[in-house]
């Protein structure tokens, strides 16, 4: 009897210590997980007093929530040196948007239209602002700075895809 309690302590420390599942494993952890797209993305665009975007390619997914923060880190007066953000509607000519961007003084060089998914207002030197709006479909949408004489070197693309 002796002899049996020592193997019977061993045994329970085998069983005990045994990393291998007793049962099998359900049917739902063969089932590939997959990360849904995320719903909203955050863009922070740097302008400065030189008429330049830090960026020129954004992207983001089609129908993906998109938070815009535009920053101006120079020092001009936004009646000087003002910058926006104004994204383009798919096959809109950036040439003859912004010469009606220049008559629209009054509005910030926002003209009228629908030519346009979204736009900022008008900032200077140390401002920010900040806007969301929905991703269009898949494509190429051109963005821009309205102000006047600015689209030329501050323009880029928003991928969506």
């Amino acid at each position: 009897m002796r002899n049996i309690l020592p193997i019977l302590l061993l045994m329970f420390f085998y069983i005990g210590c045994n990393n291998n599942p007793t049962t099998k494993p359900s049917e739902s952890s063969n089932v590939e997980k997959t990360t849904p797209i995320e719903d909203e993305t955050k863009i922070i665009l740097n302008s400065n007093d030189l008429m330049q975007f830090d960026k020129k390619v954004l992207s983001a997914s089609p129908g993906q929530k998109v938070t815009l923060t535009l920053n101006h880190t120079g020092r001009g007066n936004k009646m000087i040196m003002g910058h926006n953000f104004v994204l383009l509607k798919s096959g809109v000519d950036v040439d003859i948007f912004a010469r009606k961007a220049v008559q629209a003084r009054d509005t910030e060089y926002i003209p009228e239209g629908d030519e346009m998914i979204a736009y900022t207002k008008l900032i200077g030197g140390g401002e920010s602002v900040t806007i969301s709006f929905e991703a269009p479909e898949k494509g190429i949408y051109n963005f821009i700075c309205t102000f006047p004489a600015h689209y030329q070197l501050m323009s880029g693309q928003l991928i969506v895809k």
